[in-house]
């Protein structure tokens, strides 16, 4: 069921964003607060409210939309991760990897607004 991958999902992501927040706090480097953050709101906020939203309006996740939504969403999250974790870091050149995929994930959430105004009618 599409709604309990999201769910699933966004509480991995929550856990990385988490053990990442807690290894800048013991290290005392907070570089990577921005990926920390894109982590926490685009990986498990947005994750599980795709989930919920799916959860309530189950007749909203039929259809190839969806599952391309669900996919798309995903590998943007993980090129955006490592795009800033890797920028953030020192290493500049990932920062196209980093573009591409928020460029993605704009694109994923466009299609949860189409999803979203389809099933609420």
């Amino acid at each position: 069921m599409l709604a309990n991958r999201f769910v699933r999902l966004s509480v991995i992501y929550a856990l990385i964003g988490m053990s990442l927040g807690i290894a800048m706090a013991i290290s005392g480097n907070h570089d990577e607060t921005p990926t920390h953050a894109h982590i926490n709101l685009l990986g498990y906020v947005s994750m599980m409210l795709y989930g919920l939203f799916h959860k309530a309006h189950p007749k909203a996740a039929e259809g190839k939309l969806p599952a391309v939504h669900f996919w798309l969403s995903n590998i943007s999250m993980v090129g955006i991760g490592i795009g800033l974790f890797l920028t953030f870091g020192g290493m500049p050149e990932a920062e196209p990897l980093a573009a591409v995929s928020a460029l993605a994930m704009l694109a994923s959430m466009a299609m949860f607004a189409v999803i979203v105004f389809r099933a609420t009618k």
